[in-house]
């Protein structure tokens, strides 16, 4: 890897565990948790627009990690970057927490919870309106405000899929960390990959693994900091 110019990551919800954000499919994950709904109904676009209140309480609750920080797994990421190898991160993940470590060229199919805007006039806000309220925040227009984020039952980001693809067809390594990759359309892009270097990264098996040339069970943080020691 220390050789390549030309390298992508893929990574998951295991990539910010290391910074205190649990995962959603591990035993200790959000969707192992008892709620009054299924998260997965909560996280979708009818459950947002029928039951907004609810969905912002557990979107507080359970999404949101003000204080988190990004971890070895991120900063090693940046550095790659700044040096010239790392072409782009391709994340499931939206906590930010890579654009925080440095990062610039990251493209977060799930969209970022540092994002909201107005469903009414459009207009851009920050994490912060989320906490000026412990209801539904709105917009001075008096429109609902809601996070840039994709909902179960909403389509990706066309923008980003494409963006996304190019970066993963061109790669020469592509590394895979911190997914199960069993969330689709997401985990399908590696699809697209044609080069000969697979790596993955990742405490479990994964559907991939037979395609993998390297396959490593370590936390994700201490292999990616290693590699750029």
């Amino acid at each position: 890897m220390g050789d390549s110019n030309s390298i992508v990551f893929f990574g998951g919800a295991g990539v910010s565990t290391e910074s205190g954000i649990p995962d959603f499919r591990s035993a200790d994950g959000i969707y192992n948790m008892e709620y009054s709904y299924p998260p997965e109904t909560i996280l979708s676009h009818s459950f947002f627009m029928e039951h907004t209140s609810v969905f912002y309480r557990f979107y507080r609750e359970k999404l949101l990690h003000p204080s988190a920080q990004p971890n070895k797994a991120h900063y090693a990421l940046a550095e790659l970057e700044r040096r010239g190898k790392l072409d782009a991160i391709v994340t499931q993940n939206v906590d930010g927490l890579h654009h925080k470590a440095g990062s610039v060229n990251v493209l977060e199919l799930h969209g970022s919870r540092n994002r909201y805007y107005c469903m009414k006039c459009g207009m851009k806000y920050t994490m912060d309106v989320v906490f000026a309220t412990d209801d539904v925040p709105k917009c001075d227009c008096g429109g609902m405000i809601r996070p840039d984020v994709v909902l179960f039952e909403e389509m990706l980001d066309q923008n980003v899929i494409e963006r996304s693809v190019r970066a993963i067809r061109k790669a020469q390594v592509l590394i895979v960390g911190g997914t199960s990759l069993n969330v689709y359309p997401a985990a399908g892009l590696i699809q697209h990959y044609n080069g000969d270097m697979l790596i993955l990264i990742n405490k479990t098996e994964t559907p991939y693994d037979k395609y993998a040339n390297i396959i490593i069970r370590d936390p994700i943080g201490e292999t990616l900091d290693a590699a750029i020691s």
